[in-house]
């Protein structure tokens, strides 16, 4: 008996339909959806470096923080609108700038599938304020009391700029209108003239928190170390520590640390192991972790309580 074979030509076109299908989608995987994420860490790193230069300018000037917020992201790939920057507050008025970069990507394989663009955007948040933690600070310590700086209750602003010269000779006991030395370290004894001259220098290499910090009474001005660090900053911001209260005599003497504030260095004078620092106090932004986690709202009142702040991405 004859059977009669069945036509299964029709059979293998459904297959390779079926196969194309399955590459396109695969294509579209990598194709499409690779591109789209290209977008979303560029538009990511867009709003991340908008937000960080509009903050610069807060809290004091808001249109110019969302002017150069704007400008930044102009430079880095665009797709920010002027109604994405707003600023807001957080811990103090006007202390966050939020920026959001948008666009729409077309899809090229993934338009079989019936999708024929996404739309991808990316969030950054920062926040500006007065650092808990500092990270590259001097050893030098400077009282709140000062006559420039008259700020122990954290009620006004320093004198800062060039107008307001001031000359600090090196007091072991941090005398007002002086300057102290400080073991940044927290070890026992005091710092070799290699490591205080590193500090002047590069400033601490980790992040001090407020606080109390032991006197380094063994001034060390003399050294060639410390000398070159000094050459090495001038016409430069070095971070001093502001100091509340002095406890105890000697190297247990301990200073109360409130604050962090810049000295513009324009010269200096060396007498044996002794100095004299020339220059004036300024505004300055300073690496620095600020108050609480994320966006906590503890710790000093303003940025300007010192003239000294640190920017932080908070989302």
């Amino acid at each position: 008996m004859i059977v009669a074979r069945k036509n299964e030509r029709g059979q293998a076109i459904v297959l390779m339909v079926l196969a194309l299908v399955v590459l396109l989608g695969m294509a579209a995987l990598v194709l499409d959806v690779g591109n789209w994420f290209h977008t979303k860490r560029r538009l990511q790193a867009t709003s991340d470096a908008a937000a960080l230069a509009g903050a610069q300018k807060l809290p004091d000037d808001p249109g110019g923080a969302a002017t150069m917020a704007m400008s930044y992201a102009n430079q880095n790939g665009g797709d920010v609108a002027g109604t994405d920057i707003t600023i807001t507050s957080t811990a103090a008025p006007n202390d966050t700038i939020s920026v959001k970069a948008k666009r729409t990507d077309p899809g090229v394989f993934t338009s079989v599938l019936g999708i024929g663009s996404a739309n991808i955007d990316a969030h950054a948040k920062a926040r500006v304020g007065p650092p808990q933690d500092a990270l590259h600070v001097a050893p030098m310590v400077v009282y709140c009391g000062h006559t420039l700086i008259h700020n122990c209750n954290k009620d006004s602003t320093p004198d800062f700029g060039p107008d307001h010269m001031t000359t600090m000779n090196y007091d072991p006991m941090g005398a007002p209108g002086a300057f102290g030395m400080l073991n940044l370290d927290g070890g026992n004894g005091t710092p070799g003239s290699s490591d205080e001259a590193d500090w002047i220098q590069h400033g601490f290499n980790k992040y001090l928190p407020l606080g109390n910090y032991r006197s380094d009474p063994g001034a060390k001005f003399s050294s060639n170390n410390i000398q070159s660090a000094l050459e090495n900053r001038l016409d430069t911001v070095l971070l001093f520590p502001v100091y509340k209260t002095l406890d105890g005599q000697g190297q247990n003497a301990q200073y109360e640390i409130i604050g962090w504030i810049g000295f513009h260095l324009t010269s200096y004078e060396v007498h044996g192991n002794n100095a004299t620092l020339h220059g004036y106090f300024t505004q300055f932004i300073a690496q620095g972790i600020l108050t609480g986690s994320g966006n906590g709202t503890s710790g000093p009142p303003n940025s300007s309580t010192w003239g000294v702040k640190s920017i932080q991405l908070i989302e």
